[in-house]
């Protein structure tokens, strides 16, 4: 359809008594341009605007953070979503199942099976610290962390990742200035859990929206220039401890064989203590016995015992003559032992 671009101009300048210089200079460019491609194009390119910035995607490890003029409108789940145009509302992508980590102390240099550390004076003063008995440490340790609140990360704080590190650095000196210096390096498990739960309670006070995993504790030292004497005194200790756990050994050798020995021997007292009595009951129950019977007949009784005592004394007397109490002459007695000797040669 041709329009009679002459007709409407002539009713604009009969309405309006004439025509702007940058209209009119407008409406000739725009009476110049085949209308119905050009629609077209215009439509397509409106479409392909709004369709790339309308459209978006989550990973499965992202959440998407949706503002509507700056202003936090909504959280959207991973998947393909829908939003206004770009300069209405625009999307964060924040990572919620990634870990960080924060290092203090050290850098990592090189990670793999066995990871390399880089540290020196550049780090010292993270890692310096005061223990409870007022020796300096050279403490070094590792915070990994995961976003649990991408609301409260994005928009409660301002700097996340320092607020971390100071809470991170405040957090463990207290924890190690409650610890002597032996214990800051014997029981670096303990002190790196107790100073996960004080700093994840710091963390959710700020409202960082951050969840700590781990708290890794390095190897921990004494600075360089002591180092030596410190090594000195850790000796000292360790013989002190050896030769007290000698003598504890020796004790506990001795000390319970002294014991069974001192028990054994009550024991065998006491067996012999009991042997005696009961001996004793039964000599004065059989003797007892003895007197009643030789109370009821005092002739009978007397010759038993004498012929029982002669019974027991007889076998211990060795060889025994007998001689005829009628016997005057003293020749054959004097070959009685002669002939016993002559039979055993």
């Amino acid at each position: 359809m041709a329009w009679d671009w002459d007709k409407l101009k002539q009713q604009h300048q009969g309405s309006s008594g004439g025509m702007p210089p940058g209209l009119e200079e407008a409406v000739q460019k725009f009476k110049n341009l085949k209308l119905p491609g050009g629609w077209i194009i215009l439509v397509i390119i409106v479409a392909v605007y709004i369709g790339s910035s309308a459209f978006y995607t989550v990973a499965v490890d992202e959440v998407g953070v949706v503002q509507r003029f700056g202003r936090y409108v909504r959280t959207v789940e991973p998947g393909l979503h829908l939003k206004l145009p770009r300069g209405i509302e625009r999307v964060t992508k924040v990572k919620v199942r990634f870990v960080y980590k924060e290092e203090f102390g050290l850098r990592t240099l090189e990670a793999g099976v066995r990871t390399r550390y880089a540290a020196g004076e550049a780090y010292e003063d993270e890692s310096l610290m005061l223990a409870g008995d007022l020796n300096v440490a050279v403490v070094p340790w590792i915070v990994q962390y995961r976003v649990k609140d991408s609301y409260q990360y994005l928009f409660k704080v301002r700097n996340v990742r320092n607020t971390l590190r100071d809470l991170s650095e405040s957090t463990m000196r207290l924890v190690v200035g409650d610890r002597s210096i032996n214990e800051v390096i014997s029981k670096r498990e303990e002190i790196a859990d107790e100073a996960r739960q004080f700093l994840q309670k710091e963390l959710d006070e700020a409202e960082t929206g951050i969840n700590v995993v781990t708290i890794e504790m390095k190897k921990t030292n004494v600075p360089g220039p002591v180092q030596s004497s410190f090594n000195e005194v850790n000796q000292a200790v360790q013989e002190k401890e050896r030769m007290v756990y000698q003598a504890r050994e020796q004790y506990n050798k001795a000390i319970p064989a002294a014991k069974g020995n001192a028990e054994k021997t009550i024991k065998a007292a006491e067996g012999y203590a009991l042997d005696r009595i009961n001996r004793a009951k039964g000599d004065a129950a059989r003797f007892s016995a003895q007197y009643k019977a030789y109370a009821r007949a005092k002739d009978v009784t007397r010759r038993r015992l004498y012929l029982e005592a002669l019974k027991d004394l007889f076998p211990k007397l060795g060889k025994k003559y007998i001689i005829d109490a009628e016997q005057r002459n003293l020749l054959p007695l004097l070959n009685l032992g002669r002939e016993g000797g002559s039979k055993n040669e």
